[in-house]
């Protein structure tokens, strides 16, 4: 062999074999740094905010999520049983409820209990609404109606945290912090996720909207619908614009200093919160005020109606009425001002007892300001990019309620297995009634959705693929839809 050739052979040989690794790594760490897991951290001056891009064209751009806390029954208000009218009365056989577990019947002495309310069809698509939710009936051709939901808990607090965050598990994300993540927010001077409540207080509390393990800047920020929208917003007395920016200035430089050192996000975090707390002191107050709105407007959402006499504490005490109509307004005012995720919530729909008089009233309560906010969403051009959800965590039993050996039936337990939402706009089809449910509402017999389904939709309309939108913690990637889901294609319009 020649001398020459015999030494390219091994030089070429030589770095084949000292740099494949090398290159290897190389590659390795490209593709790592694709996937987000060796990406430089951003500047803390960055805004986490700030609207990112989608896997895919999205439909929808914000949501309003009306969560009716505690569980409204879907047997008196969407989803007609008349062979439950018919055997009212009388018992289960053992083998239906044998394995069953419920919050508080007693299954030995429960029997099946029919409803008063009176059913009928509405609009062209001919869905099916009670007597109690005349407004909403109007809407029915821009509205999903899905039957067929189902759920893995029958207590409030471990339910909510299923349609919040996709498990019941502490220390998750919720749905809104989720969208902030994986879109940012359009508003500049509010938060991208916003939180309006009335009624006595949610059982899971602020475990409805927090970030988890995300950064916090993606949590729910609670709003008042009266006086400071947030706590301690506005400055002291004698406390100058001037100075206020100068100190934010430096503290600013302080926080990027340490977060050069730690790399903590929550310091970018912090900074964010700092300067958005600034920016909503003018911005804020604007949103409440109503004073620009037409006195049609208000009087569409029910703002200055007169609230019906009522003696139950669930209700939540006076004022529910123009509260949540204010909230339904206000909701639609925070969409037009880019807010990504508002959550309308209200406490309490638990009607284990006196179920035809209060469900009555928080039907009264809700049914004109959700129809009108669909309404005024739609004849403002905003509909079509604003998914509008109405749900709770679970249905209720068609048996009834008999704690405590009472023979005087007058509500209905929690019920996982079968339960009713609504959902309008943002890229979904109207006038469409999905699932179905057996004769007496005990189960669902076609197109079952589950809490996962609905999240893995919910995002698809946002342009999310929910396999896609994942974030590393304790060495895990999760997801709001941990290890379920499937996109119920049938919704898209």
């Amino acid at each position: 062999m020649n001398p020459l050739d015999d030494a390219l052979h091994l030089a070429r040989r030589d770095f084949l074999t000292t740099t494949a690794n090398g290159l290897g790594m190389l590659a390795l760490g490209s593709m790592l740094n694709d996937d987000g897991l060796f990406a430089t951290p951003a500047p803390a001056s960055a805004d986490p905010l700030l609207p990112k891009p989608t896997h895919f064209a999205p439909r929808a751009k914000n949501c309003i999520f009306i969560f009716m806390e505690g569980a409204p029954s879907q047997l008196d208000l969407f989803d007609p049983k008349p062979k439950l009218n018919e055997l009212d009365g009388q018992p289960l056989p053992e083998s239906m409820t044998k394995n069953v577990r419920f919050a508080f019947i007693k299954k030995e002495s429960a029997v099946l209990m029919g409803s008063k309310r009176k059913f009928a069809q509405h609009g062209s698509s001919g869905m099916v609404f009670s007597d109690l939710l005349p407004n909403l009936a109007t809407c029915a051709d821009d509205l999903v109606q899905v039957r067929s939901m189902h759920t893995d808990q029958f207590n409030h607090h471990p339910a909510q945290l299923v349609l919040a965050c996709g498990r019941a598990t502490f220390g998750l994300p919720t749905m809104g912090a989720w969208l902030n993540y994986g879109l940012g927010s359009e508003s500049r001077n509010l938060p991208g996720y916003v939180v309006l409540n009335a009624g006595r207080g949610t059982s899971a509390g602020t475990s409805l909207w927090q970030s988890g393990f995300l950064p916090s800047v993606y949590a729910g920020v609670m709003f008042r619908n009266q006086g400071d929208p947030v706590l301690n917003l506005r400055n002291p007395d004698g406390l100058p614009v001037e100075l206020q920016r100068k100190g934010l200035d430096v503290l600013a430089q302080l926080n990027q200093a340490r977060f050069g050192e730690a790399r903590d996000p929550e310091i970018a975090s912090r900074i964010a919160a700092y300067e958005l707390a600034f920016r909503m002191q003018s911005a804020a107050p604007e949103l409440i005020d109503l004073s620009d709105e037409k006195p049609e407007t208000l009087a569409m959402y029910g703002v200055d109606r007169e609230e019906p006499q009522i003696k139950a504490a669930r209700a939540g005490g006076p004022g529910q009425y123009k509260a949540y109509a204010k909230n339904c307004l206000l909701a639609r005012r925070l969409v037009e001002r880019g807010v990504r995720f508002v959550n309308v919530i209200h406490a309490s729909w638990d009607h284990h007892s006196n179920l035809d008089q209060e469900l009555a009233f928080n039907a009264g309560m809700a049914d004109q300001p959700i129809a009108a906010l669909i309404k005024d969403l739609k004849q403002r051009g905003l509909l079509d990019e604003t998914l509008v959800v109405v749900a709770g965590e679970f249905g209720r039993t068609p048996l009834g309620e008999n704690r405590g050996g009472s023979k005087n039936v007058t509500g209905r337990d929690h019920h996982p297995s079968a339960f009713t939402i609504l959902a309008a706009g943002g890229g979904l089809k109207g006038g469409l009634t999905w699932g179905e449910t057996d004769e007496l509402g005990w189960g669902v017999t076609r197109d079952p959705v589950h809490i996962n389904d609905f999240h893995a939709t919910m995002l698809h309309l946002f342009g999310l693929d929910h396999l896609r939108l994942t974030h590393r913690y304790q060495g895990r990637d999760f997801r709001l839809t941990d290890v379920a889901g499937k996109v119920v294609k049938g919704w898209l319009a």
